[in-house]
């Protein structure tokens, strides 16, 4: 009984650890090879397409700013990289690993950049209109659009004087993006495989 009580203790704090998204962004927001933040003229949508034919797509891309940590009051440790994936309103959603460790503490965030490319001739002709729009709105606010959801699956963590497998102490996390950019968690989600 003695023993039992003694591992009662660290699991209790274990269980309780989570991961936080302190800061959310969008930089760096390109449609073909221009840059809208370096004022591109994005009104004839028609110029635009032609000039990505070569290619034969119309890339949309930018630089997502993700600053990450943990609650007041949980221990630092260090985290084996994560699984993303990002949902934006009229786009397929998109999914990428961050490869490199992350040290995460609840005094400090993690500033991350992560990759962004949307191919937009994949989606509805009728919604390119809009979808230059949105990625004007991104470059002009620097923040995703209302709607988007981000989900983000934790590696393994170590710094607890052990190193646990990803999914056993820090549960998938999953965000909605609000106006303004504001942050909205659709609280933790169980993790189907490891990150």
């Amino acid at each position: 009984m003695l023993l039992s009580a003694c591992f009662a203790l660290p699991q209790t704090g274990l269980f309780a650890m989570r991961l936080a998204v302190t800061s959310l962004g969008i930089e760096k927001v390109s449609i073909g090879p221009y840059q809208i933040d370096a004022g591109l003229d994005t009104s004839d949508i028609g110029s635009l397409v032609a000039s990505s034919l070569g290619m034969g797509s119309l890339p949309l891309k930018a630089t997502m700013a993700l600053g990450l940590g943990l609650p007041a009051g949980l221990p630092p440790v260090q985290m084996a990289g994560f699984g993303w994936t990002l949902d934006m309103p009229g786009l397929d959603a998109i999914s990428g690993r961050y490869d490199q460790d992350v040290s995460l503490s609840s005094g400090d965030e993690a500033d991350l950049r992560l990759p962004l490319s949307f191919d937009l001739l994949k989606a509805d002709s009728s919604q390119l209109d809009p979808l230059v729009a949105m990625a004007q709105q991104m470059a002009s606010t620097g923040n995703l659009p209302a709607g988007s959801e981000l989900s983000i699956t934790p590696g393994s963590l170590s710094g607890l004087g052990m190193t646990l497998p990803a999914g056993l102490l820090m549960p998938r996390l999953k965000l909605d993006v609000g106006e303004g950019g504001a942050l909205m968690s659709q609280g933790m989600l169980p993790q189907s495989g490891a990150g």
